[in-house]
């Protein structure tokens, strides 16, 4: 039986962004305190590319802090790219946690189709 599911990504584990920054050829993570534009956030802060700033996740809440003036500073879609990767790396983990087979396709309009195989190989 097949289920569809929609995820709200909340960033909270820091093994899934270091998984998604791989994955995605990024820098790796880094925890501290780090500029924005006219503030500071703290956090795990990702480079996104072609971002002037950050993106700073903090983990403890699962939210993101980031300025990217409104697309000036930084597409967009390059955070939604980032987030899908988190998702994806984020599901493998928990999946293959409880013994589960995990098995990934690309489609065609750039989602990704994740096939979770309960209690075997797929």
């Amino acid at each position: 039986m097949s289920h569809i599911v929609t995820i709200a990504t909340e960033v909270r584990d820091e093994t899934a962004v270091h998984a998604a920054c791989r994955r995605l050829s990024l820098e790796p993570p880094v925890r501290g305190s780090h500029k924005l534009f006219r503030s500071k956030a703290s956090g795990l802060a990702v480079r996104l590319p072609g971002w002037q700033f950050p993106a700073v996740f903090d983990t403890g809440v699962g939210r993101v802090q980031f300025d990217n003036f409104n697309g000036n500073w930084g597409d967009p879609l390059q955070l939604d790219r980032f987030l899908q990767a988190y998702a994806v790396e984020k599901a493998t983990l928990e999946a293959r946690r409880k013994g589960h087979a995990v098995s990934e396709r690309a489609l065609a309009d750039g989602s990704i189709r994740l096939t979770v195989l309960v209690g075997g190989a797929v």
